[in-house]
């Protein structure tokens, strides 16, 4: 069962994805800030990592780039998921080192379509 870290400050946008993720049969663990999240990576190590970009505190820009810098981190998938849906928003959260983009509000029909894409293949 895949295992995915859902990294959100807003208690119905968290409660939302890992409700979606569960009914699809993924293990799911949760982070409401970017700190708890890089510390739950590092003890769960996960397959997939999903992450809010604007948080307060450490930023999602913040979490990727010290997710990617990690050695043993670097390699497991990082998606933005964020309100930020403006003309270049995606290009520079890729360019931070998320590794997908999905828009806010979630969409329940193409959420899972869109993170399942970057689960490993078992």
């Amino acid at each position: 069962m895949p295992k995915i870290l859902v990294i959100e400050d807003n208690p119905a946008n968290l409660e939302l994805a890992t409700y979606l993720l569960r009914a699809f049969g993924h293990e799911t663990h949760a982070a409401s800030n970017g700190e708890e999240g890089i510390m739950r990576a590092q003890r769960e190590r996960p397959d997939l990592i999903i992450c809010d970009l604007q948080m307060p505190g450490m930023s999602g820009f913040e979490v990727a780039r010290t997710l990617k810098a990690d050695p043993v981190l670097n390699r497991i998938p990082l998606i933005a998921v964020t309100a930020y849906a403006m003309l270049g928003d995606r290009d520079k959260a890729l360019a931070a080192g998320f590794d997908g983009y999905v828009a806010k509000p979630i969409d329940p029909q193409s959420f899972l379509p869109q993170v399942e894409k970057f689960l490993p293949l078992s």
